[in-house]
C-alpha cells in the first residue's frame, strides 16, 4: 500500500463502493474533486435513499465476508491498482452508452494470488457464439499466453469462457473481470472455471463479496475490461451487444482495437466484421498480429510471408508469354484465330505454341486446338 493513502481514505471508498452503483460519474467526479472521505461522510450524514443504505451499513461485516471470500480491496495508490484504470478519470462517456457510466473506479475487489499484468490483451465476444468463435478465442488466448501475454475476459459464456481455458491451456495467466461480487459464481455453469482462476489467477470486480448482477453492471463492468489492458480483441459479437459496447470503451481509451473477420452470413460476426470495415479495428489472423500490434518498436514483428516461387512463364520472353495469356483455360482455340487475335503471322504463331508446349504450358487438343496445359501456369 502507498504511504498516501490512509485507512480513512481506505474505508470511505469501501462504503461509498457498497452503496454507490459502479460507474457512477456523479459520485466519481465528487470524489476527484471533494475526496473520498468528504463524499462519504456527507453521504452518511444527508438524507434519502442512498443516505439510508450508507448509515445502515456496517464496514466490520463487510470486512468479515471480504475474509471468508479470500478477496482483498485495492484502491488508487496502491501497488496492485492496475494502472490502466486511471485513464477512466479523464475519458468522456458521451459516445458510448446514454447511461452515466463511467469515471475512475472507488475501488476494486481482487481473489486471487495474481495481479493485473502490465502485459495483457483482453478477448471479448459473444455468449452465443459458434464453434468457429470458440475455437478462435481459445487458441489466440493459448498462443497468447505462451508469449507471456495475460488474457483478460469477462467469465461469461462462450467467448469469454474459451478465452479463459485457452490461457490455462496455454500455461499463461488469465483474469476474469466480473458484474458481480468475486466470490459469486455467475454464471453458474462456469463455477468450477472462475474457481480455478481464483485459485491460481486473478478474479476482479469492483462490487463487493456477495453482490448480484445486473444489467448496468455489466456495462460497467466493460470498461474495466477495456481500460485494464493493452489491447482489446473482438473475436464475435452481435451488433448490439457487451462486446460492442467494450470495444466502444477501448477506442475511447485510447488501446488498440482488433477483430476476427468471420463469414458474412454469421450473425456473430456482423460486429467485428464492420469495426474492420469502417477501418476503427484491426483484422486478426493470429496471435502474431497481437503481439505486433502491443509490442515494443522493432519487436514482436509478425512472421512476414514467404516469398512467391518462381512459376515457369516467370521466365518467358513477352512475344511467348502474350502468346500463352492469350490461350484459354477451358475448351481450345485454334491457331489462326490465335494469329488474328494477337494480329501476328500465323506461321511465327505455330512456332511459338510448339516452344509453349515443349515447355510444358501449352496443350493441343486432339481436333488441333490449343489450351493451356492443366498445372502448366506454375
Amino acid at each position: 500500500m502507498s504511504a498516501a493513502v490512509g485507512d480513512a481514505e481506505r474505508e470511505a471508498r469501501l462504503g461509498l463502493s457498497c452503496v454507490v452503483e459502479p460507474g457512477s460519474l456523479e459520485v466519481a467526479r465528487a470524489v476527484a474533486e471533494h475526496g473520498a472521505i468528504a463524499v462519504w461522510a456527507g453521504l452518511r450524514g444527508g438524507s434519502g435513499a442512498l443516505a439510508r443504505r450508507a448509515s445502515a451499513l456496517d464496514l466490520t461485516a463487510v470486512a468479515r465476508q471480504a475474509v471468508d471470500a479470500g478477496a482483498r480491496f485495492v484502491i488508487p495508490g496502491d501497488a496492485e491498482w492496475p494502472r490502466g484504470l486511471d485513464d477512466l478519470g479523464a475519458v468522456s462517456t458521451r459516445a458510448i452508452t446514454p447511461a452515466e457510466l463511467g469515471g475512475l473506479p472507488l475501488g476494486i475487489w481482487l481473489r486471487g494470488p495474481a495481479s493485473v499484468a502490465a502485459r495483457s490483451v483482453a478477448i471479448v465476444g459473444s455468449r452465443a457464439s459458434t464453434a468457429y468463435g470458440e475455437g478462435v478465442a481459445a487458441d489466440l488466448a493459448a498462443d497468447l499466453a505462451e508469449a507471456g501475454v495475460a488474457v483478460i475476459s469477462g467469465g461469461a459464456y462462450g467467448i469469454d469462457a474459451a478465452a479463459h481455458r485457452g490461457a490455462l491451456a496455454g500455461g499463461g495467466a488469465t483474469v476474469a473481470v466480473l458484474a458481480c461480487g468475486v466470490d459469486v459464481a455467475y454464471p453458474q455453469g462456469n463455477a468450477s472455471l472462475l474457481a480455478a482462476i481464483a485459485a491460481e489467477h486473478l478474479v476482479l470486480s469492483e462490487l463487493a463479496p456477495g453482490s448480484h448482477p445486473t444489467r448496468v453492471r455489466f456495462l460497467a463492468r466493460n470498461r474495466l475490461i477495456a481500460a485494464a489492458t493493452s489491447a482489446v480483441v473482438v473475436v464475435e459479437a452481435a451488433h448490439r451487444s457487451g462486446a460492442r459496447n467494450t470495444a466502444s470503451w477501448a477506442r475511447a481509451l485510447g488501446r488498440p482495437l482488433l477483430a476476427v473477420p468471420g463469414p458474412i452470413t454469421s450473425a456473430g460476426s456482423v460486429t467485428p466484421n464492420q469495426l474492420i470495415r469502417d477501418h476503427v479495428a484491426e483484422a486478426v489472423t493470429g496471435a502474431a498480429d497481437v503481439l505486433e500490434i502491443i509490442g515494443r518498436a522493432g519487436e514482436d514483428l509478425a512472421p512476414e510471408l514467404p516469398p512467391d516461387a518462381p512459376r515457369p512463364v516467370d521466365a518467358l520472353p513477352a512475344d511467348l508469354l502474350g502468346l500463352f495469356e492469350a490461350l484459354p483455360g477451358r475448351g481450345g482455340i485454334a491457331a489462326g484465330d490465335l494469329a488474328l487475335r494477337l494480329a501476328r503471322e500465323l506461321p511465327r504463331v505455330i512456332i511459338d505454341l510448339g516452344r509453349l508446349e515443349e515447355a510444358g504450358l501449352a496443350l493441343q487438343l486432339p481436333d488441333g486446338r490449343w489450351k493451356i496445359r492443366p498445372g502448366g501456369a506454375g
